[in-house]
């Protein structure tokens, strides 16, 4: 699984603005896997980063949602400004 490098975003979004049909809403993403929760911490402060910056950088980017978080790692998701959490291992156990 992948996405945008961070510093790519910027020219993302101006690709999409020719398409007025298309709102984005909010940016995701997955941290690595990593034993200490706190390690992980950097990569959900610069997603919010992301979405401060790029806010309302054309009339269809509103960046409302941050969906970060998983089972492992959802409370520090929260404190770094988390809207959205995925904790389906938390819920039903693991996969396999």
């Amino acid at each position: 699984k992948f996405g945008l490098d961070p510093g790519a975003v910027h020219y993302f979004l101006d690709a999409l603005a020719p398409f007025e049909h298309l709102h984005i809403v909010g940016l995701m993403t997955l941290a690595a896997p990593v034993d200490d929760p706190e390690e992980v911490r950097p990569q959900f402060r610069l997603l919010r980063r992301l979405q401060q910056t790029y806010r309302g950088a054309n009339p269809r980017v509103d960046l409302q949602y941050l969906s970060m978080g998983m089972s492992g790692d959802y409370e520090v998701a929260i404190e770094e400004g988390a809207t959205h959490v995925r904790v389906g291992t938390a819920l039903f156990g693991s996969r396999g």
